[in-house]
């Protein structure tokens, strides 16, 4: 066996597992839905961590999927990738967080200006974090939202307009405001 056999081997031995995990989930085995938390958590925080650039509110929404995901596994059919549907679940759970956690002020002033702040508690965060990560976390929420979306998590523009209620040029150009300014960070 040459060395792409063995990768392919592992990767269908990989996919038989997981898809006996899933199985054995859906039918209630909670040590199936733990082993399977353990194998996305890392991959779910981070896309809750990117989308909402608070450690603590990342930590809740985090818990909040897997919590959901338990209670929809049922639902998944396997139409698609689990970690497809996994990171559809998040994705939407994130964008359900913001739009509840709102306050009065955000609603009175444009978001579009919001950054984290230097020395700001998120900040020390950020100190483990990838420099691009860090400067992720920087960009204007919905800037970072359309990046995250588009370029990490793989969505299209009509995709993102639907799931953020605006337009595809505005999706368009928060992601290129985005870009902007990730580049222009990176080469300080």
């Amino acid at each position: 066996m040459d060395r792409h056999q063995v990768i392919e081997a592992s990767d269908r031995f990989a996919q038989d597992e997981e898809q006996q995990l899933i199985t054995a989930a859906q039918s209630g085995d909670q040590q199936a839905f733990f082993k399977l938390y353990q194998m996305y958590h890392k991959r779910v925080y981070g896309i809750c961590w990117r989308m909402l650039a608070d450690k603590s509110s990342a930590d809740d929404v985090c818990q909040e999927v897997f919590v959901q995901v338990w209670q929809k596994l049922g639902s998944f059919q396997g139409n698609s990738k689990f970690s497809t549907w996994l990171h559809s679940v998040a994705s939407n759970i994130v964008l359900s967080h913001l739009r509840k956690h709102k306050n009065w002020l955000q609603r009175v002033f444009s978001i579009e200006d919001q950054t984290v702040e230097e020395g700001s508690e998120d900040m020390d965060d950020l100190l483990e974090l990838s420099e691009l990560d860090k400067h992720i976390m920087r960009l204007p929420e919905r800037a970072r939202l359309v990046f995250v979306l588009f370029a990490v998590e793989g969505y299209r523009h009509e995709e993102i307009g639907k799931m953020l209620n605006m337009a595809v040029g505005s999706s368009k150009a928060q992601y290129h405001r985005a870009k902007t300014l990730l580049k222009e960070w990176l080469e300080e």
